[in-house]
């Protein structure tokens, strides 16, 4: 079949402009170098109400039925495959599912999954839809972007002068790391003027609870003024938080750790001690207050040579 282009808006101003002018349908084909028939029919489809032709108006019809334009569906022509469908969908099958059994049965005939759920959707079979017959319910499995599961009440962007320019102990960020999968985690949380260490097991799992637990054991006997946390699901119960802290709880936003460095950094550093894949089920508390021990005896550059301890000794008293 010859190839053909579409009439841009810029050919259609063209156009317009031609017509005005007075000039035949032929000498307009010549000079856009297109065959007069084309002319005709652009003429005769994107015409005004009243016969007069307009480039804009005819453009808009030209996209309005361009988007109206589909392809049949093969489901419409096909009672067998249709019969088939439903069978399956009345027993709880996937499209997917229904596809590999498909083309497993009628080796060469080609389906695909996406062709049940453009008919589930369009209401195509009838008496069958998303909701009533696919487990997930229409539901995606993948969502693009992310869902915070936590609805923090305050942002890291509401964080007063205190904070943001560490002018006081107190001041924690909050995190996990994790072991192997299923193999325990480990609570940090550091301080962002003298970059103290505590830390808590979590060897059963992150939930709500027992992370607030865990919290509450590593900071329990130090200044707390204020704590900031990502959005993990192990954050949720942050209203108990602070009603045990009688401490607000900020939030970082999502998919941004430079936000709390002074964590990701320590965290980074914990690694050397608890590798990733690590049995944290096996650590016991003496041995993370241990490592602590370690992290906050050593001098840092940032204190002018202080260690991490010393820092919050001297600031404390």
């Amino acid at each position: 079949m010859q190839s053909y282009n579409h009439f841009t808006l810029s050919e259609r101003e063209n156009l317009r402009i031609k017509l005005s002018e007075n000039k035949s349908l032929r000498e307009i084909a010549r000079e856009m170098c297109k065959n007069v028939s084309t002319i005709s029919r652009e003429l005769k489809r994107n015409s005004g109400p009243k016969g007069r032709y307009n480039a804009w108006y005819g453009n808009c019809a030209y996209l309005h039925r361009r988007k109206k334009c589909r392809r049949t569906l093969r489901i419409l022509n096909d009672p067998d495959l249709v019969e088939f469908i439903k069978s399956k969908l009345s027993r709880y099958w996937s499209p997917e599912q229904i596809v590999l059994r498909w083309k497993k049965e009628h080796p060469g005939s080609k389906l695909s999954h996406s062709t049940i759920y453009s008919a589930l959707k369009r209401k195509y079979l009838n008496g069958y839809n998303e909701h009533s017959n696919l487990l997930r319910r229409g539901r995606r499995k993948f969502c693009k972007g992310s869902i915070n599961p936590v609805k923090p009440e305050r942002n890291i962007a509401e964080w007063p002068d205190e904070i943001r320019f560490r002018s006081r102990i107190g001041d924690w960020e909050g995190d996990t790391i994790r072991g192997g999968v299923g193999k325990g985690y480990i609570l940090t949380c550091v301080d962002r003027k003298s970059r103290y260490l505590a830390m808590a097991l979590l060897p059963k799992s992150r939930i709500a609870i027992e992370t607030t637990q865990a919290i509450y054991s590593a900071l329990n006997t130090l200044p707390v003024c204020s704590l900031t946390f990502d959005n993990g699901t192990e954050f949720a119960d942050y209203k108990s938080i602070e009603a045990l802290f009688r401490a607000p709880v900020y939030f970082a936003d999502p998919h941004s750790p430079w936000q709390r460095g002074t964590n990701e950094n320590t965290n980074g550093l914990l690694r050397f001690f608890f590798p990733k894949g690590s049995d944290l089920r096996q650590i016991t508390q003496d041995r993370l207050d241990e490592v602590a021990d370690l992290l906050n005896t050593r001098p840092r550059k940032c204190l002018g040579g202080l260690s991490p301890a010393d820092f919050l000794a001297k600031c404390c008293t």
